[in-house]
C-alpha cells in the first residue's frame, strides 16, 4: 500500500455539494489556515459508471486516505448505496473519521448522523473551518490512542472552541 496522505470526504452529492465546495474553497484560500490533500482530486469518474466500477475507484482512493470527513446534512443518514459503503470501508480500514454537522451541532446528532457511526471512535464537530482543521490535526493524529481506550462519539470541549475563537 502506498503512503496515506489524503483526506477523503463523504457527503450527499445531491444536497450537500455546496458544503464540499466550501471546503475546497477553504483549502485553496491562501488567507485561511485550512488545507487537506483531497482524495477526490485523483481522477474524475463518469456519471454513467456502474456501481461496481464506482466502488472500485472509490476503494482505490481510500487506499491513499489518511483520514475521512463525513459531512452530515438532513438526508445523509438515509444514503446507503455509496455513503454507507464508504463509511463501512473507512471503519474496516481503520481510517479516522471526523463527522461534520452542517446544522452546527458540536456533538453527535443522533437524529441526523448515520446510525453506522453511532458508538464508533469518531469526533463530531460543526461545519466551521477551524473546528474541522483542529479535529483533523488533533483527533486523527491521536486516533490509535483514542481507539485503544475505547472512546466513542467524541467532541471538542468548550475551551477548545474558545481557543479557536469559535
Amino acid at each position: 500500500m502506498g503512503y496515506r496522505n489524503k483526506t477523503y470526504v463523504i457527503f450527499d452529492g445531491d444536497k450537500d455539494m455546496w458544503a464540499y465546495g466550501f471546503m475546497l474553497g477553504w483549502n485553496k484560500n491562501e488567507h485561511m489556515e485550512f488545507s487537506f490533500y483531497n482524495a477526490h482530486d485523483l481522477r474524475p469518474m463518469e456519471g454513467t459508471a456502474s456501481e461496481a466500477y464506482v466502488k472500485s475507484v472509490l476503494r482505490q482512493r481510500l487506499q491513499n486516505t489518511k483520514q475521512a470527513i463525513v459531512i452530515v446534512g438532513d438526508s445523509t443518514r438515509y444514503l446507503y448505496r455509496f455513503v454507507r459503503w464508504e463509511i463501512e470501508t473507512c471503519i474496516a480500514m481503520g481510517i479516522p473519521i471526523v463527522v461534520v454537522n452542517l446544522n452546527g451541532l458540536k456533538a453527535i446528532d443522533m437524529d441526523l448522523c448515520p446510525p453506522i457511526l453511532h458508538g464508533t471512535c469518531t469526533i463530531h464537530v460543526p461545519f466551521k473551518a477551524k473546528a474541522i482543521l483542529f479535529a483533523l490535526d488533533d483527533f486523527c493524529d491521536g486516533f490509535a490512542s483514542y481507539k485503544t481506550q475505547g472512546l466513542t462519539d467524541l467532541y471538542l470541549k468548550p475551551h477548545v472552541y474558545s481557543s479557536l475563537g469559535l
